[in-house]
């Protein structure tokens, strides 16, 4: 089972914040006031009455804890959800951009401040651009995806014998080098890598050799409000060719960032794919 780590976050901040206005409204004055009696019983301040007014001063320790946690939750609950949030890559959909095991940044407020949880956007900034990799919850599930953006609200998006084409216009691409490409069931296929440019970003994907095997759909118009979304693992990537086009209520954010990458096992990780992300 998934955790919804924002939600689980915000509901931790609740409770804590909760505790200590509690404690402040309601328990605070009442200690203060056990302790001040247990001072004016006493003229003569002994051992055994300091430790009586300690106790009676003493937070509870739930009470304590939440004051501790609350402001370190608060600024983690703000900096993930207006600010950067981390993510790490877990499947191979994006190869050669992004990798198994890479942990990125995501620019959380480039595409307009959103709820943490709901997602509602409160402040509209910039709109998602054609090339930008950005995260977001595909229609048919409610995890993070991570795709490149390739066709915008109204676009026909035609991908035909591993040629893209936008509006009519063929996407420019050309080969760079030979590569071994590695399927879902763990077999190699002889495949190319390629630069592609896409609006203003360039970028490289790649594609296996063998001819395309036709049958589904190659042509799609994205709905208003939408976004097409496509891996650069061109032949191993479930994209909105397969689930169509993602609306902009389910936008994450911006992928802008590898800050470190871990293989998989007990490995450490390592900073030699620290970047930038194109």
């Amino acid at each position: 089972m998934d955790i919804d780590f924002s939600l689980v976050l915000l509901i931790l901040v609740v409770i804590s914040g909760a505790v200590a206005l509690y404690d402040r409204v309601f328990l605070a004055e009442k200690r203060q006031a056990a302790a001040a009696k247990l001072r004016s019983a006493q003229v003569a301040e002994s051992e055994a009455l300091k430790q009586a007014i300690g106790v009676a001063e003493q937070e509870p320790i739930v009470v304590e804890y939440a004051k501790s946690f609350f402001p370190v939750l608060l600024i983690v609950l703000v900096l993930r959800s207006f600010l950067v949030e981390p993510f790490q890559i877990p499947s191979g959909s994006m190869i050669p951009t992004l990798e198994v095991g890479d942990f990125i940044l995501v620019n959380k407020y480039t595409y307009g401040l959103r709820l943490p949880v709901v997602g509602t956007k409160i402040v509209a900034m910039n709109e998602p651009k054609r090339g930008e990799v950005m995260v977001f919850i595909p229609p048919h599930d409610n995890r993070y995806f991570i795709k490149r953006v390739v066709g915008l609200p109204g676009d026909t998006v035609r991908y035909e014998n591993k040629v893209l084409t936008i509006n009519g216009e063929e996407v420019k691409a050309e080969v760079i080098d030979r590569v071994e490409i590695e399927m879902p069931n763990g077999m190699m296929q002889s495949g190319v890598l390629m630069s592609e440019t896409l609006g203003e970003v360039e970028h490289q994907t790649q594609i296996i050799s063998a001819p395309s095997r036709e049958g589904g759909r190659t042509v799609w118009v994205v709905p208003e409000g939408h976004y097409f979304m496509m891996g650069d693992n061109r032949d191993n990537s479930a994209d909105s060719r397969v689930w169509g086009a993602v609306p902009e209520e389910n936008i994450v954010g911006k992928a802008f960032a590898i800050w470190m990458h871990k293989e998989p096992g007990w490995s450490l990780p390592g900073f030699g794919r620290n970047g930038l992300i194109y």
